[in-house]
């Protein structure tokens, strides 16, 4: 019996299937830190407005993958939750 690959949030706490929220990964050894894919330490957050306001405020992902997130990130995280919400919409 195999168990659900499940993740939590590093916003709200929540825990769910890893493919329900966004994976931002410190890539190993570059330090470098991008969205989805590589290989490092990784953070997840759910793909929510609310969430993403408080991992930014909070500096969650920073404290999680222990190096500094440029906004350059964030701003892509923000573009993503826009897609997602218009997505929602049509």
């Amino acid at each position: 019996m195999t168990t659900p690959n499940t993740r939590r949030c590093i916003s709200c706490g929540k825990m769910d299937l890893k493919s329900a929220f966004w994976r931002v990964v410190r890539v190993h050894p570059s330090q470098m830190v991008q969205l989805d894919q590589g290989m490092g330490r990784s953070a997840y957050l759910c793909p929510q407005q609310n969430c993403l306001q408080t991992a930014q405020k909070k500096k969650r992902l920073e404290r999680t993958l222990r190096v500094k997130v440029s906004q350059e990130v964030y701003q892509q995280l923000w573009h993503r939750l826009e897609g997602s919400i218009q997505a929602g919409k049509g």
